[in-house]
């Protein structure tokens, strides 16, 4: 018995031995359950962000301005996506109210009444479906193409020549509501704008996106600035532009001169659609190295800057292409001017003369089974004989500054461009 009772009283000779072996392995318990309160409330953080991100997505969508132009349209095959980029020479909103003086002044852009509703910027971008590298085609604006129900001109003219035509047709039905005659016209010059582009160019649009003039002013500042880069200083009275040489950062006032200045490059128009291109450039850039997808403040901004100025069809996925654009930038679109076999004339007014069947050619080169299987394919075939039995007058020195190159230069990188390519 005395044996069996000592052995109570030795046990807490031997806990105190226990001890030090249970305080290092309670520690790590804490830290376990302090590591977890954090990585929880990370994840709180991030589903709230995230949640946050897709509300301005679906803010996005809900608010931009949809249009019915591409209903019944056909569309791409292999997951291809084909986007219509046009920027309207308008100095009026979407309602077809005259922007205010004061935007206007800040604008460079002259009364309301100069412009119309030319087309002035045209560009398909192309997203392939296997996730290759995008290209954007620019189309020169006074391109000489059949429009139909109109016959031959300016490319450009296509959406004005429709949205009047439309406009008077529902006046004469008795239509007086300034805001239905300029809805409905408008949707009438979409039609016709991307139904000219798509048979020009021989390929489907599936979506579209049209941008006042106004709209590169708002992007740029919504952006904080968008980087571009000059081979040569300019200066110009007409649009406002005044640029050193180099890179720099624009904002949204000298985006709009930067991207409308065509007096005084030696290539007019056609280095116009390389500014255009520039601007795009350092826009879909900026887009990425901003955190402008994952800065809820930086978002808001854009989607407030797209509702003012941005139309696009209703049927565009925008928060699902929104995530793709980022793989857009990065120098991972491919530029390229279409070009033109001469300058004309028609009607007292310049023109570019060119090729329908060697554009087409040309897309299909570019964007179709040879440019997946060749992506060094050349940009330009080489120029055929002048269009027979083309309409225009012959082409005369002094209508356009310079003569149209055969093909257009590579871009320069200087190293400290930040990868943005120089234009002149």
């Amino acid at each position: 018995m005395s044996a069996h009772r000592r052995k109570p009283t030795q046990t807490p000779t031997t806990r105190p031995r226990h001890r030090p072996s249970r305080r290092p392995s309670h520690r790590p318990s804490r830290r376990r359950r302090i590591g977890r309160t954090l990585l929880v409330t990370g994840c709180a953080l991030a589903v709230m962000a995230g949640g946050g991100a897709w509300y301005l997505y679906r803010d996005l969508a809900a608010g931009i301005a949809s249009s019915k132009a591409l209903e019944g349209a056909e569309k791409s095959k292999f997951g291809d996506t084909n986007i219509l980029l046009m920027g309207l020479d308008s100095r009026r909103d979407q309602n077809g109210e005259k922007l205010p003086e004061e935007v206007l002044d800040q604008l460079h852009a002259g009364s309301s009444d100069i412009g119309g509703y030319n087309a002035n910027t045209l560009i398909l971008l192309h997203v392939p479906g296997d996730g290759s590298r995008a290209k954007a085609f620019s189309v020169p604006r006074d391109d000489f193409v059949d429009i139909p129900g109109h016959g031959k001109d300016k490319i450009k003219k296509a959406y004005g020549l429709a949205k009047e035509r439309k406009q008077e047709q529902l006046a004469a039905q008795g239509v007086k509501d300034g805001r239905q005659l300029e809805r409905e016209g408008r949707e009438a010059g979409r039609r016709a704008q991307i139904e000219t582009v798509r048979n020009f160019l021989g390929v489907p649009v599936d979506h579209f996106a049209e941008l006042n003039l106004a709209g590169f002013h708002h992007l740029a500042d919504a952006l904080g600035g968008v980087p571009v880069c000059l081979n040569k200083p300019v200066k110009d009275k007409y649009s406002g532009a005044d640029f050193p040489a180099g890179p720099q950062t624009l904002d949204g006032r000298q985006s709009l001169a930067f991207v409308r200045q065509r007096h005084g490059l030696d290539m007019g128009d056609l280095d116009r659609t390389k500014r255009q291109q520039a601007f795009l450039a350092g826009a879909t850039k900026k887009l990425n190295s901003a955190g402008t997808f994952t800065d809820p403040v930086k978002l808001l901004k854009l989607v407030d800057a797209a509702k003012q100025d941005v139309v696009t069809d209703a049927g565009w996925d925008l928060p699902a292409f929104v995530k793709q654009a980022k793989n857009l930038s990065g120098g991972r679109v491919q530029f390229m001017t279409l070009p033109i076999e001469r300058f004309g004339r028609n009607h007292g007014e310049d023109i570019n003369v060119v090729d329908d069947m060697k554009i087409k050619r040309l897309i299909a080169e570019q964007i179709g089974p040879k440019a997946a299987a060749s992506p060094g394919a050349p940009g330009a075939a080489s120029a055929p004989p002048a269009p027979h039995g083309a309409s225009p007058e012959a082409s005369h020195e002094g209508s356009h500054e310079g003569s149209p190159p055969p093909s257009s230069p590579s871009p320069s990188y200087p190293k400290d461009s930040g990868g943005i390519p120089c234009v002149d």
